[in-house]
């Protein structure tokens, strides 16, 4: 099996789409009136969700007009939540069809089509013309890439020079390797962390500049937690991210805390730009 089948069955089990669809419906939202508010529990699909985004969002310097990429768009709601707060346009590309399919009809269901556009795709092979983009990131989605320089050699490719470029990530900690599952893999197939210096030199290999880096890792073990916390008290949410983790969701929520905790992992968000 190809690093690109394992990574894409790891994630796309399913029709993802429907999944949503009938989640919705049992927590007493009417798809058809369905707002990005309302989807955000679940088309936040990295670790944090929503809060993480939105974290992301209020460091970057979006103009309203921009172009930006979307690296690893998953379900879409971090792009849907960037055009609509900044009325730009947001092309988005990942690798799990599943995924893709969703995100195109749960913009549709809000009525960003055109705002929000995702494709099937690999990020190590962007289909998209040299210099289009105004910025770009990519939200915890380097852990199940196999060749870094690459996929960032890709990202510098596509955007304009004085673009900005943002990454999420769970870096590989200095204590061992991590406990399986988390959310990237059950069982460490198709798992490529690296730690953040490591990260940092790919990143100015590529060209990059200006690389600010900021450790999240006590967020996220806080955040962790409290998912944690409501399970425990049988007050998880109806309509939340956790549906498309499957029967190991509270396994891989309390590993992904335990790896933070035990330092294996090592949560951070970089920010950086190409030079003009």
């Amino acid at each position: 099996m190809t690093d690109a089948k394992t990574i894409s069955d790891h994630w796309g089990k399913g029709d993802v789409f429907s999944r949503i669809i009938d989640t919705m419906e049992l927590a007493g939202v009417d798809p058809s009136s369905v707002t990005v508010e309302q989807l955000a529990p679940v088309d936040h699909f990295h670790a944090r969700g929503f809060p993480a985004t939105v974290e992301l969002a209020d460091a970057l310097p979006i103009k309203e007009g921009d172009s930006l990429v979307d690296i690893g768009c998953g379900l879409g709601g971090p792009a849907r939540y960037l055009a609509k707060r900044f009325n730009c346009h947001v092309d988005g590309i990942d690798i799990t069809a599943p995924f893709v399919d969703a995100a195109n009809k749960l913009s549709v269901l809000v009525g960003m089509e055109e705002a929000v556009e995702c494709q099937h795709g690999d990020g190590q092979k962007l289909p998209y013309d040299g210099e289009a983009f105004d910025g770009g990131y990519t939200q915890h989605v380097t852990m199940n890439v196999p060749d870094r320089d690459v996929f960032f050699d890709e990202a510098f490719r596509v955007l304009k020079p004085g673009a900005f470029f943002a990454l999420t990530e769970h870096g590989l900690g200095e204590v061992g390797e991590p406990h399986h599952p988390v959310p990237w893999s059950e069982d460490g197939s198709g798992a490529y962390l690296m730690r953040p210096a490591d990260t940092v030199t790919a990143l100015k290999n590529a060209g990059f500049t200006d690389i600010k880096v900021t450790d999240t890792g006590e967020k996220y073990f806080e955040g962790y937690n409290r998912a944690i916390e409501l399970a425990e008290k049988g007050q998880a949410p109806v309509f939340g991210a956790h549906i498309l983790l499957g029967k190991l969701a509270p396994q891989i929520v309390r590993n992904a805390a335990r790896n933070i905790e035990e330092r294996r992992t090592h949560p951070i968000q970089i920010i950086c730009s190409k030079p003009s």
